[in-house]
């Protein structure tokens, strides 16, 4: 096994078992994964480990290899079921990045319980309603639109991958996170409409990012965020899509990393 592999962890819960891949050494980053993604150790994950920061990285419930927890319904239920997992964890505070939709669930959470977050970092994070800028529905989309939704510049199709024969588990495991991401934001559709007016309770220091050519959670979003999160920090990357770790994981790293190096964890709350 690699040097710089994660370890693979079950978190046992109340409600059943949190599945996490666990990498590096420093200060505790949760790191909250998009709609894609669960399951696995990306090279976005691997740069921030190496940057100096003990990542940790869960499924949420019914996504990858985590328990369904069926009570868990809704994203007020997500942020509790988080501060579960940081206690049991056995942390108080921890540094809390996400993407997306796991943008969404940081957002919740830094405002629930700053106590427990000492720094925060929202990448292209989902949540809000912004009825100028409206999210499209990504549960339409063939897989082929999904694609070019996500992506600046959409990898090649794998010709190979073309001819092979149907991967069972793989329909079934991408089935799952689809239920699972329905479960919790097809109605109100990806956004909390209360969020907004609960932003002034984030504490922590707040980095915004968005990708130029988000062709999913539009830019003014990751903007609106920005503006209502006291004292954030904004920064847009040019020349990339919705999925930019996937797309561009060392630039993303390398930002993450510079803020949140910039926000000891022991300096405590900064205001």
């Amino acid at each position: 096994m690699p040097d710089d592999a994660p370890a693979e962890e079950y978190l046992e819960l109340a409600g059943g078992r949190v599945h996490l891949f666990r990498g590096g050494v420093g200060e505790p980053l949760l790191f909250l994964h998009a709609a894609g993604g669960a399951g696995e150790w990306h090279e976005f994950h691997r740069l921030l480990a190496g940057a100096g920061f003990d990542v940790i990285a869960p499924d949420h419930p019914g996504f990858g290899k985590t328990d369904e927890f069926p009570e868990v319904e809704a994203i007020d239920d997500l942020v509790y079921h988080y501060l579960d997992v940081i206690g049991a964890l056995g942390l108080d505070r921890v540094h809390v990045a996400g993407g997306s939709f796991g943008g969404w669930i940081a957002a919740e959470l830094a405002v629930a319980a700053p106590h427990a977050v000492g720094s925060l970092v929202l990448l292209s994070a989902a949540g809000l309603r912004l009825p100028g800028h409206p999210v499209p529905d990504i549960f339409r989309m063939t897989p082929g639109e999904l694609t070019a939704t996500l992506f600046h510049d959409p990898p090649a199709p794998d010709a190979s991958a073309a001819s092979a024969e149907p991967d069972i588990d793989a329909m079934l495991a991408a089935y799952r996170d689809a239920s699972a991401l329905a479960r919790f934001c097809w109605s109100p559709y990806m956004c909390d409409p209360k969020l907004e007016r609960r932003l002034h309770r984030v504490k922590a220091p707040t980095l915004v990012v968005a990708p130029s050519d988000d062709r999913l959670i539009p830019v003014a979003h990751a903007r609106r965020y920005a503006e209502l999160i006291g004292g954030a920090r904004f920064t847009e990357v040019a020349d990339c899509g919705h999925a930019m770790y996937f797309e561009r994981p060392a630039e993303f790293a390398d930002i993450t990393a510079a803020f949140l190096a910039g926000h000891s964890l022991a300096n405590g709350v900064s205001r």
